[in-house]
């Protein structure tokens, strides 16, 4: 992609209202726009970072045999009220009429919907487990939105839902999904601390939250120090339920099982909420099946949630500097920013060159070829964070060399063209 045929509406200036890293630096990015307060377009650099969130969290749902479907946004009131939460959810539910009066709302989770689904089409425990997903549009009219994508209205989420024959099975279904979590966040670049938590207006008895620790994370959360030193091999909720780790509202210093020198204190961002609640929306909503005894039995059930969009601003607060933003390279949405620093006919011969072997290849690139002096090249593309950049400059190329830079390290080496179309390729 050539930067001057892309649509990158990138800042100077911080806007006023930006508070934190991850919202200034979308905004400068020209990742987000926004339309209404917390409420926002996503700009084509934004929408390749979801995009990109949004297959990895797909596949690993895919894996442990969950199924994606798409349900409305707009729900009838008449199915909250079944359930008995239209009255108890609160403000935050933006609640509507449509041209006949009906009551109506904008959905900001889909237990409701996703039981009414299963009801009408599953009635025997031999169609059970099922796990049904989407990653989709959601709604809470928050008071207070700040923070950018961090405490918006509207937001991308996937959210998840088991159906289970009894408790034993949905605690299963429950550690595979745990476990999926944790798979997720590592293929996305980043670690994330499962903590036990409260259920909050979901309901339920088992709730398990993550956390992303980042300096300008939302909540205080204590764990021990093993999970700094834990690895794929070790993912599993087998493995890392038996560790302490406690939001703030959970930590008693006075019971505390572990000593100081094994406690770490850090700021967190939850990008993540599984929570089992048994049959607590099967038994309002009357959905049943037939067990093995030929009696009708009330489906175990859980719901399970990602914020796609979430994960985008808590990934830059994890990894950023002062220059910009550093994306994972599982994430970014181009690998390589190609810099042509001189725009005189060499430069752009090879530039072009690197541009078209690069893409024909399959490796994403956004190159640079804007007749623009070379500080203001360099500034934006430390700004949008592109994990490497490869500069074709007049004095490497007398040398037969460009120049090839590790956005995270700030790493520098000049590379032979062949040398640098063989470490992409």
């Amino acid at each position: 992609m050539r930067l001057s045929q892309y649509f990158l509406p990138t800042l100077k200036e911080t806007p006023s209202e930006a508070q934190i890293a991850s919202h200034r630096l979308m905004l400068r990015a020209g990742m987000i726009n926004q339309t209404a307060g917390g409420i926002y377009t996503w700009l084509p650099l934004g929408e390749l970072v979801l995009k990109r969130i949004d297959q990895i969290v797909a596949e690993e749902q895919d894996r442990i045999g969950c199924h994606r479907i798409t349900m409305p946004t707009i729900q009838p009131a008449h199915l909250w009220q079944e359930s008995g939460r239209y009255e108890d959810y609160g403000k935050e539910m933006l609640r509507i009429k449509d041209r006949h009066d009906r009551e109506m709302l904008y959905g900001p989770t889909h237990e409701e919907v996703v039981t009414d689904v299963v009801r009408q089409y599953v009635n025997s425990y031999r169609q059970l487990p099922l796990c049904l997903y989407q990653i989709h549009w959601k709604f809470r009219d928050e008071i207070r939105p700040r923070f950018g994508i961090m405490r918006g209205r509207e937001f991308y989420m996937k959210d998840a839902y088991s159906f289970d024959i009894d408790a034993a099975s949905a605690r299963t279904s429950y550690e595979k999904m745990y476990n999926a979590y944790l798979r997720t966040f590592a293929r996305l670049g980043i670690k994330a601390v499962p903590m036990r938590a409260d259920s909050g207006a979901i309901g339920g008895d088992l709730s398990h939250e993550f956390h992303v620790v980042a300096d300008t994370g939302e909540s205080a959360i204590y764990y021990d120090k093993i999970f700094e030193t834990i690895t794929e091999d070790d993912y599993s909720m087998e493995k890392l339920a038996k560790f302490y780790a406690v939001s703030d509202e959970k930590h008693d210093p006075a019971t505390c099982p572990i000593g100081p020198d094994q406690l770490i204190s850090r700021r967190g961002i939850e990008v993540g909420h599984i929570f089992y609640f048994g049959t607590k929306y099967s038994r309002s909503m009357n959905l049943k099946v037939t067990g093995a005894d030929g009696k009708p039995i009330y489906p175990e059930m859980g719901s399970y949630g990602i914020g796609v969009s979430r994960l985008v601003g808590a990934i830059i607060e994890s990894s950023h500097d002062e220059h910009g933003i550093i994306w994972p390279e599982q994430v970014a949405p181009f690998r390589i920013g190609l810099i042509d620093a001189k725009n005189d006919a060499q430069t752009q011969t090879v530039s072009n060159q690197l541009h078209e072997k690069f893409s024909n290849s399959g490796v994403s690139v956004l190159y640079d070829d804007r007749s623009e002096r070379a500080g203001i090249k360099f500034s934006d593309m430390d700004l949008i964070g592109l994990p490497w950049q490869v500069i074709v400059g007049s004095k490497t190329l007398t040398n037969g060399t460009v120049e090839v830079k590790n956005r995270r390290t700030g790493e520098r080496q000049d590379l032979s063209l062949d040398e640098v179309i063989a470490k992409f390729l």
